[in-house]
């Protein structure tokens, strides 16, 4: 039997003054404090038998890989499957009771939550996400692999693998900026999850995080 650990790794702070939901959008970079703890996740994961390092293609994926790619002397890899969630209110705010959410003409778009009606559909997250994690598991096997993507893939994925409900209230989402969900594999079967913040927690409330 081989084991191979998977961790995934949401993205750092975000220098987003505007607070909206940025979404794909490009141009958005790590903050100062969002470069910190990709430094801290790096030195966290230092010791670690990692051999493959694998990022969303957007900014803050990418900035958030480079240190730990640099110190394990790792070319990192990008996966389009590890993208954030489409999002129609994306370059909007969209905080509760402001923003995008008040006006009567966005309201359509919430009339399913469970799909959800606003964006990409769950359960089509949770299956791209899933074939990156096994292409992530089968390239580090019998060592380590740190994919980097955003909070709502890595949320969905794990509800997915744990057998839960795919709908969820985003307030009570377990996944901090530079946080790890680490999945553990025996060959190919799921037999441990884990979840650690070595960054420290953030509040899963606040828009454009």
């Amino acid at each position: 039997m081989t084991t191979t650990l998977v961790h995934l790794l949401r993205h750092g702070e975000v220098h987003n003054p505007q607070g909206v939901l940025y979404g794909r959008l490009p141009g958005y970079h790590l903050s100062d404090h969002g470069r910190v703890q990709a430094l801290v996740v790096a030195e966290h994961l230092r010791d670690n038998d990692i051999t493959h390092v694998v990022a969303s293609p957007l900014q803050r994926a990418q900035e958030t890989a480079g240190p730990l790619a640099d110190s394990h002397r790792i070319e990192l890899a990008t996966d389009e499957r590890l993208i954030e969630a489409d999002n129609v209110f994306e370059g909007k705010r969209v905080s509760i009771g402001d923003g995008a959410l008040r006006s009567p003409r966005h309201w359509h778009h919430l009339r399913n939550p469970f799909r959800p009606s606003w964006g990409e559909p769950y359960l089509e997250i949770a299956h791209r996400m899933l074939g990156a994690v096994h292409r992530a598991r089968a390239v580090a096997d019998g060592h380590e692999a740190v994919i980097v993507s955003h909070q709502l893939p890595i949320v969905i994925i794990r509800r997915y693998l744990e057998g839960r409900r795919l709908w969820h209230d985003p307030r009570h989402r377990q996944c901090s900026l530079a946080s790890l969900t680490t999945l553990v594999f025996s060959d190919e079967a799921l037999v441990d999850l884990r979840y650690a913040e070595p960054a420290g927690a953030s509040d899963p409330k606040v828009t454009g995080a």
